[in-house]
């Protein structure tokens, strides 16, 4: 079974870009900046834009929470490192 998002980057031709990418239907990619992620999304459809704005807030808004449990977690490891 694959993770319900991953983590996606291309650094040699959008280095200051990190992308979130939605596995299950309807999949999608959001596109921001790695440090203003929460105020300069572009949202890629690959199934075709879902119906309705409360699905597609509450999809985008769990997209935002993966990513920040995800840079919270690397920060935990980074302190595990330093110890």
């Amino acid at each position: 079974m694959l993770p319900k998002f991953l983590l996606a980057d291309n650094s040699l031709e959008t280095p200051d870009t990190i992308f979130v990418v939605h596995t299950q239907t309807p999949r999608f990619i959001v596109e921001a900046d790695i440090d203003d992620f929460w105020n300069n999304q572009v949202v890629h459809w690959i199934d075709g834009e879902p119906g309705g704005e409360e699905m597609i807030s509450e999809l985008i808004e769990a997209a935002e929470d993966f990513l920040e449990k995800e840079f919270d977690n690397e920060d935990l490891l980074e302190d595990e490192d330093e110890d």
